[in-house]
């Protein structure tokens, strides 16, 4: 059989696409399904936190801090993040066919959303069961540039877990760095349901 240039091309195209294909529908990685479980076991648990590095101090980031586990399935969990008497923030980790996605809500006093929420984004490598690291997704870029915060275009955020000791929660772009410490070492009282939130733990 005479192979052609254009039989070449076809088999080139399938070929292709195939490897998008697999590359699309690969599972999450090990590192992260155990990530994502190690978190999901402390559902139901508040644990308390303070900024540990800001190289770009806010008043935002002053108070008490508490993380609270609070809603959590095979496929989502929940983390609202307390400050002060501030509860418009939930941290969201979502498994998704190829890894997880962090997402950020914010809400306002009254339960409405806040004109940037959601924004996050999805990992890029495999990680670690004890680390993973989320650059901003496209939604997050166009978000920021919409809401006049374009520096915020290059922001990468980590979160760290090592069980019954600490979790971290960390923000990094060229020029600014966050994180935050939560102690896993000791309960404390769960704070009461976030702003908007369905269920109410009060």
């Amino acid at each position: 059989m005479q192979i052609t240039k254009k039989t070449l091309l076809i088999n080139a195209f399938t070929l292709t696409s195939c490897l998008v294909s697999l590359s699309v529908s690969a599972a999450p990685s090990q590192a992260q399904l155990q990530f994502f479980d190690q978190l999901k076991a402390l559902c139901g648990k508040a644990f308390a936190g303070k900024t540990t590095l800001d190289n770009q101090p806010s008043a935002a980031f002053s108070g008490d801090m508490v993380m609270h586990v609070r809603d959590c399935s095979d496929t989502q969990i929940q983390v609202p993040f307390v400050v002060g008497e501030n509860r418009s923030r939930t941290w969201i980790i979502t498994k998704t066919d190829t890894g997880l996605q962090l997402q950020h809500q914010h809400k306002h006093e009254d339960g409405t959303d806040d004109q940037s929420t959601l924004y996050g984004g999805h990992t890029a490598t495999a990680g670690w069961a004890e680390a993973q690291s989320f650059p901003a997704d496209d939604y997050s870029k166009n978000l920021f540039i919409k809401t006049k915060t374009p520096q915020s275009v290059g922001n990468t955020w980590h979160m760290y877990l090592y069980p019954n000791e600490s979790f971290s929660y960390r923000l990094t772009r060229e020029g600014r760095e966050f994180r935050v410490d939560f102690d896993l070492s000791q309960a404390v009282a769960l704070p009461k349901a976030n702003w908007g939130a369905e269920k109410s733990s009060d």
